[in-house]
């Protein structure tokens, strides 16, 4: 599938020119970040959340404790949606309703299962980890078993999503460029400094090259 079918629930009306339904575009922006804003409804109050996340092809993996509140709002629901956005630049334009930003932005939805089987779940939460930092699994120790059953564990299959981008300067009004006023954009960037070790941590151990691989990639990087 190269491109999620468009409907009701994930085509963009406005700003249509900034939208884009493909699915490659759309996982660049998943990857690229580790926090989403999952919403829910909780005893008839909307409430979103950010949570951290793992993503393998097209499905979201989450996990919280066995009595996480939204887990199990969304589980009892079966739907879910589920938006991740990057903030590139600040645009500063002459007149007020002209500012904006320049971004990247995807709403994923879709169904929502629990994971029951334990090697499932171990797998699951290796592709949270993997995502957050490649060969991060291999560094750690293995998880206990009662580790992983106090583990709720979800996996968010995506049916539909969209993106808008936005990536350009000003557009003011023509008559107001010629105005005395500084306009322009202040760009906006994530960075990763220097590992730093735990206080408790011997001397002795020396940062793992995964995650020196990690911050020499990120460092200048941004996203």
């Amino acid at each position: 599938m190269k491109e999620y079918e468009k409907s009701d629930i994930n085509r963009i009306k406005r700003g249509q020119n900034r939208a884009t339904y493909d699915v490659k575009k759309i996982n660049k922006i998943i990857d690229a970040g580790f926090i989403g804003y999952v919403s829910y409804v909780y005893k008839e109050q909307a409430i979103t959340l950010p949570m951290a996340y793992g993503r393998k092809e097209n499905k979201i993996y989450l996990h919280s404790s066995q009595g996480n509140r939204m887990l199990l709002a969304l589980l009892e629901t079966k739907k879910m949606s589920m938006t991740i956005m990057h903030l590139d630049a600040l645009i500063l334009a002459r007149s007020g309703l002209h500012h904006s930003v320049n971004y990247r932005s995807a709403t994923l939805f879709g169904t929502v299962k629990k994971i029951e089987n334990q090697q499932e779940k171990e797998d699951a939460l290796h592709c949270f980890m993997e995502h957050m930092m490649k060969g991060r699994w291999d560094g750690i120790r293995p998880m206990h078993k009662e580790e992983i059953d106090r583990t709720l564990v979800v996996e968010l299959t995506i049916e539909s999503a969209a993106a808008k981008i936005r990536d350009m300067g000003v557009q003011d009004e023509k008559e107001d460029y010629n105005l005395p006023i500084w306009a322009g954009k202040i760009p906006v960037k994530t960075i990763y400094e220097y590992p730093i070790p735990d206080k408790e941590l011997s001397t002795e151990i020396k940062i793992p090259s995964h995650i020196l691989d990690f911050y020499n990639k990120k460092k200048n990087e941004g996203f």
